[in-house]
């Protein structure tokens, strides 16, 4: 597949070989297709397989942290990182999977595999002061948090979030502060500042929500959106009639701006395929009666004030529509955090939103109709519109063309760039709607793809961000969202590519260069899918590979996840879709016993397809399954997304001992070697600094393929916790097999000290047998202010 970071075909030294079938799609005697993998599955495997692509280094663990589906079947599997158990800023990426699960392409935030030490001698109490010293009036400051900044090999630091306000007005900083030298390594304000207008679109209809004999503006069919006061409270009546229609009333500023969240909320369903203001089905609420010619979004909620001469509430339909595409920007990949440049292109977001909107919602003349000015009705300080899309430089200092002084223009200003890009792909240098005409950079012309179409692209480009944002990176992951959304036409990749052009933004490192129209995919299946071989032995086994769409593309194969010293080769190393080929797996004679899922990849031009491949080695295959966690064998934290601890989650790594009043709690010693699987393996200053917090956490190995015969699991485990706990908490082990979660062993916390303490469980897993499972490790913290901590080591399966 062609993208900007490519598969190595991985030589491997044992002996299994597996051929792939010469028949084409459609052809008698193919081996089945199985049901092709869920987004997550596909993109979890290539993390897995291939952790070099990601820059990762043998202390880099990758939390999965959703899936989001999107428009054209396309879905977007977002990871974040950490490195020697410490999050690391700008190590996210992004996998882009088709509806069948192949993988698409990759966007990777980090450029350098970390290699860098992580004992500050800068104080944690010292970074406070100097992150506090960076905001004008200090309103509250949160404890600093040790990090690695992905910065060349790593850069450790603390990130302070400090409250307070700036020029005046509500600010949240994240401030970076270098944990060796006490620099100030990088700062952003998570308020969004958006400016003011007023508007009303006359008669219109909410939702609000009855209880009881009480109406509230609350939207029930949108959750947790809802309206009031600057308290936060949400505005409640007798009745279900809101507002009087003037500019000064609260009430009407409340039904203006829930309408016009609604509006956006429904294009962004009809017209792009995304699942409320969030991608989940979620919302944010709304605060009304600012007192300051502003609108802003803090992180958590949209805030909306008035017009200049206090006549007009700020509330009409592209400044709330703004507000939440700065919501949008933070509940895509890469959250909203980074550079200047990247607010610049936040801000653009919210303006692009904005004229979403309003043609969504096509009112008419006497209200808002269709257009890509920025609060043209606001007259703020009559002026007029506070940024035009399709010639930025009508307000001084906002560039239409992109230079290398962009990136540090104020972020309202850099903009502008972005927001002609969008205008020329949507209308084109002429448009024939009665938008006014857009001059470019290079004297080209450009014909637009339309509204919907642009902003689907746009979406699709946002999927796909990271921590590190730039102009650059926004042209090259567009033009891979306009190939994929509509993968039989060139208009769209063309007008994209034209746009950006005409705007002076250069080609970036990897972009597609071409259009083809025709979509091409492959299947690719392997038989059988296990073997059981001695050391010094070979296995063989057949793969299929099928043309399923399009014509035939060429594919070369890799395999990873072998013993050490073990060797994989293809004979030949590439095919075209519907060839075959030969893997031969050699194990070494000195190979250690044990269970290992070798992957196999076919990495196509337009597609990658990857399967698994279950490889015993030892007398008799007793061993299905064996790990002392001493290397990585690709176990997932959260690979559900749906942890909801905030510290303590599962790791893999050297534990430090932690202790409580003489209650040992974290055990600094494994079972065998010096790794394994705790939560948390860090001991802070106290003993609660790193156990688990905020509720479940959960890690969950790779796919294991189970032979006939009596098997059983068995682990060594501790559950340690203080009297603060209570049967609330847990250590529990599940086997998934399909969509099926099933417990198998539990141990609950009691409100008694219990010291970490090695013990052995074993659980019969026959009724398994011939299945592919994983083994799933949850612990809980759901107590108030107890101290939890677990750990878990040689996880090991057998048959008898």
């Amino acid at each position: 597949m062609k993208r900007s970071v490519a598969f190595a075909l991985v030589a491997a030294t044992t002996s299994v070989v597996v051929a792939l079938s010469t028949a084409s799609a459609g052809a008698a005697g193919l081996t089945a297709l199985a049901p092709p993998d869920t987004p997550a599955q596909s993109a979890d495997r290539l993390v897995e397989a291939h952790p070099a692509i990601l820059r990762a280094s043998a202390r880099d663990q990758f939390l999965r942290q959703g899936s989001i589906p999107g428009k054209g079947g396309l879905n977007y599997v977002s990871y974040s990182r950490t490195y020697s158990g410490l999050p690391v800023y700008g190590g996210d990426f992004v996998v882009v999977t088709n509806p069948s699960g192949g993988v698409l392409s990759t966007s990777i935030a980090q450029n350098e595999t970390l290699n860098v030490g992580v004992t500050p001698t800068v104080s944690a109490d010292r970074a406070a002061e100097i992150a506090k010293a960076e905001s004008t009036e200090v309103t509250a400051a949160s404890a600093p948090k040790l990090s690695v900044m992905a910065q060349g090999s790593g850069r450790l630091a603390y990130e302070v979030v400090v409250n307070g306000t700036a020029q005046g007005r509500e600010s949240k900083l994240h401030v970076f502060v270098d944990a060796q030298t006490g620099e100030v390594a990088e700062k952003w304000d998570e308020v969004k500042d958006g400016q003011g207008a007023s508007y009303y679109n006359g008669p219109v209809t909410i939702g609000t929500t009855l209880s009881g004999s009480t109406y509230s503006m609350a939207d029930p069919a949108r959750s947790g959106v809802r309206c009031g006061g600057q308290t936060g409270t949400t505005y409640t009546g007798p009745d279900d009639s809101w507002g009087n229609a003037t500019g000064t009333n609260l009430e009407t500023a409340c039904v203006d701006a829930l309408y016009a969240v609604g509006k956006e909320w429904d294009m962004l369903s009809a017209w792009l395929g995304r699942n409320g203001i969030n991608g989940t089905g979620g919302g944010f609420p709304i605060r009304v009666g600012l007192n300051d010619a502003n609108a802003f979004w803090n992180g958590s909620y949209t805030s909306f004030g008035h017009s200049a001469d206090n006549q007009r509430q700020a509330t009409p339909l592209d400044v709330v529509a703004h507000e939440f595409g700065h919501a949008i920007f933070q509940t895509t990949p890469g959250g909203s955090g980074g550079s200047n440049e990247k607010g610049g292109l936040n801000e653009s977001t919210g303006d692009i939103f904005g004229a979403l909107t309003e043609f969504y919602a096509n009112e008419p003349a006497q209200y808002d109709p269709p257009d890509l000015s920025v609060g043209e009705e606001v007259n703020l300080s009559g002026n007029g519109p506070i940024r035009y899309m399709h010639r930025p430089s009508q307000i001084s200092g906002h560039p239409d063309c992109y230079s290398s002084s962009v990136p540090n223009l104020e972020v309202h200003a850099g903009a502008g760039v972005q927001n002609h890009w969008f205008y020329l792909l949507s209308q084109g240098t002429n448009p024939t709607n009665g938008q006014p005409v857009s001059p470019t950079c290079n004297g080209s012309s450009v014909t637009g793809v339309g509204i919907q179409k642009a902003g689907q692209i746009f979406l699709g480009a946002l999927q796909r961000k990271t921590t590190t944002w730039t102009h650059q990176l926004v042209r090259r992951a567009s033009l891979e969202a306009a190939l994929q959304l509509f993968p039989g036409s060139c208009t769209e990749f063309n007008a994209t590519k034209a746009a950006w052009t005409a705007v002076s933004v250069p080609a970036a490192s990897g972009e597609p260069a071409s259009c083809g129209t025709t979509v091409n995919d492959f299947a690719l299946t392997l038989n059988p899918t296990s073997a059981n071989v001695q050391p010094g032995q070979q296995a063989t086994a057949t793969v299929g590979t099928q043309t399923t769409a399009g014509s035939a593309q060429s594919v070369s194969f890799s395999a990873t996840g072998l013993p050490s010293g073990a060797t994989a080769s293809f004979s030949p190393a590439s095919v075209t879709s519907g060839g075959s080929s030969t893997l031969t797996i050699s194990v070494p004679s000195g190979a250690a016993s044990g269970s290992y899922t070798v992957t196999v990849t076919g990495d196509g031009a337009s597609v990658d397809r990857t399967a698994t491949f279950t490889l015993t080695v030892g007398a008799a295959g007793n061993v299905v399954f064996s790990d002392t966690f001493e290397t990585s064998l690709g176990w997932t934290t959260n690979a559900s997304g749906t942890d909801t601890a905030t510290s303590g989650v599962w790791e893999r790594g050297d534990p430090a001992a932690t202790t409580s009043a003489g209650t040992a709690l974290q055990i600094g010693t494994t079972v065998s070697g010096s790794n394994d699987l705790v939560t948390g393996r860090l001991a802070g200053t106290a003993a609660g600094d790193y156990d688990v917090d905020g509720g479940l956490t959960s890690i969950r190995s790779p796919e294991i393929a189970l032979p006939t015969g009596t098997l059983t699991l068995s682990l060594s485990w501790y559950l340690a916790h203080l009297n603060n706990a209570s049967s609330a908490d847990y250590f529990r082990v599940r086997v998934l097999s399909g969509t099926t979660s099933t417990q198998v062993f539990q141990q609950l916390g009691a409100a008694s000290n219990r010291v970490g303490a090695w013990q052995t469980a074993t659980v019969n897993l026959s009724s398994y047998a011939g299945q592919t499972v994983r083994i799933l490790i949850e612990t809980a913290d759901t107590s108030t202010a107890s101290l939890i901590e677990a750990g878990v080591d040689n996880v090991t399966i057998t048959r008898s």
